[in-house]
């Protein structure tokens, strides 16, 4: 049986659009992990990133700390703060959350760094306050490498998100946890799938909030 039928197989079953194991729940509480994790991270990275961007100090120290955390194995954090915390939502956000800073703290930075200064002296030698600069000139230009930042925080942390299905909480992966565990390859397929999908449904996302938030003339530079 090829992955097709396999997947044809696990769509097509009434029994995964309904109940708590359903496709709907399991989307939804993936999601919401997702998202979570991402206003986390994002809470953490961006104004790291924004404030030495801007100042330009902090920048080699900000590498080693991206660099280490993304040496960090999620799986093997995971297992780590179940241990130390036990069951519940709170050792699944850490894994992701330490994966997802790093690309937006280091993204965030090098796109603040790579503003063109003519228009920041220019800001300045007009008496601007440093945080006007920053969010009226600098942030502007930047936004497009900083949305590429967190697009690909969230891609990450959707993929990874099915971690939480071993210690016992929802989301995707509860259908490739559940389906190795049961050796059944129909769910562990569908749900490798559905994974697929929501990190392609997440680049649309963010493809339209570029679209919408970074002005043309940006676009056409960038």
């Amino acid at each position: 049986m090829n992955v097709l039928n396999f997947v044809n197989a696990f769509f097509s079953d009434s029994a995964h659009w309904h109940g708590y194991d359903g496709i709907p729940q399991r989307l939804l509480e993936h999601v919401q992990y997702s998202l979570l994790a991402l206003a986390v991270a994002a809470a953490i990275g961006l104004p790291v990133g924004l404030l030495t961007g801007h100042t330009g100090r902090g920048g080699n120290v900000l590498a080693f700390v991206a660099t280490a955390a993304r040496a960090l194995p999620s799986f093997g954090l995971l297992v780590l703060m179940f241990v130390l915390l036990g069951l519940g939502l709170l050792p699944v956000m850490i894994p992701l959350v330490v994966l997802a800073v790093p690309p937006i703290l280091v993204t965030t930075y090098e796109a603040v760094r790579s503003v063109d200064p003519s228009p920041v002296d220019a800001a300045r030698g007009m008496g601007m306050s440093e945080p006007r600069i920053l969010f009226q000139v600098e942030v502007p230009v930047a936004l497009p490498l900083i949305l590429s930042g967190l697009r690909s925080a969230a891609i990450q942390i959707v993929s990874t998100a099915t971690i939480a299905a071993y210690v016992s909480l929802g989301g995707l992966g509860r259908y490739i946890v559940d389906g190795l565990y049961q050796r059944d390859y129909e769910k562990v397929v569908g749900g490798a799938t559905l994974v697929a999908v929501l990190a392609l449904a997440t680049l649309t996302v963010f493809w339209a909030i570029a679209r919408a938030a970074v002005s043309p003339g940006v676009r056409r530079s960038a």
